[in-house]
């Protein structure tokens, strides 16, 4: 029986391993997703920064006239 015990603890160090592993791909997976959702949102506050630029450069220009 000694035989078929150290290979179940193998089979479950074994599992525990590959569970291990698939949870950090899964963190490692969130994360990335996380940076790309904050460099979109960076992007979409600066376009909206420089839209109000824009708009407030034409309104000065039809004051300035």
């Amino acid at each position: 029986m000694g035989f078929l015990d150290n290979a179940k603890e193998t089979a479950e160090a074994a599992a525990k391993k590959v569970g291990d592993a698939v949870e950090d791909r899964i963190d490692r997976a969130k994360d990335k997703i996380d940076e790309m959702k904050a460099d979109a949102d960076v992007k979409k506050a600066e376009a909206e920064r420089d839209a109000v630029h824009a708009k407030n450069d034409i309104k000065e220009e039809l004051r300035d006239n």
